[in-house]
């Protein structure tokens, strides 16, 4: 494992789990804009890791393998918590077609680069929004309260929502692009 600072910023986001886990979790009116600014730290990390490495010529194998896995858990980590407070029906059906793209998406990537055709699922600008609007999603429901008069954690579902479409249409494109690879796979 290569040790540069994009690596450094990536292990960052991991360790930083169970630190957004256990605040989230305290009984205290701090805890949702805390956990949403951790959160967003780690959200942070992710954009600054990757811009690092390309403009540092740090880039790695290894990071860019542990890059999208930390994205994915810290993800996973927030929509498993939010639906646990919050569990309605469209929180925890459009959390669930998140993560499960999430899931889906990396198998395929996994199989592409297995194959040598990992450029054919690379990320897409659509890919790239879902990932804005789901940040936003999740820090707007993880802060919570309103504020400035804004009803925080009703924007932040209609993020989600829109992030789940986003979600659906960006993983249509992608099985599309290995439709060809799949089947002779």
């Amino acid at each position: 494992m290569p040790v540069n600072l994009p690596n450094l910023l990536t292990w960052l986001r991991i360790v930083l789990i169970p630190v957004f886990v256990g605040v989230f979790l305290l009984p205290f009116s701090w805890a949702g804009p805390l956990s949403a600014a951790i959160f967003a730290l780690a959200s942070i990390t992710d954009a600054l890791d990757g811009y690092l490495a390309r403009r540092l010529n740090q880039q790695s194998r290894f990071g860019a393998f542990l890059d999208p896995v930390a994205d994915k858990l810290i993800v996973v980590a927030a929509l498993v918590l939010l639906v646990q407070v919050h569990g309605h029906i469209a929180l925890t059906v459009a959390s669930i077609i998140i993560i499960g793209r999430e899931i889906v998406i990396s198998a395929l990537r996994e199989w592409m680069a297995e194959i040598g055709r990992r450029a054919s699922v690379a990320v897409s600008g659509l890919g790239k929004l879902k990932t804005i609007a789901q940040m936003g999603a999740i820090f707007f429901m993880l802060y919570e309260a309103p504020f400035a008069g804004l009803p925080l954690f009703q924007i932040g579902e209609w993020l989600l929502y829109i992030a789940a479409l986003l979600t659906v249409v960006s993983a249509g494109i992608y099985l599309r692009a290995a439709a060809a690879s799949l089947k002779g796979g």
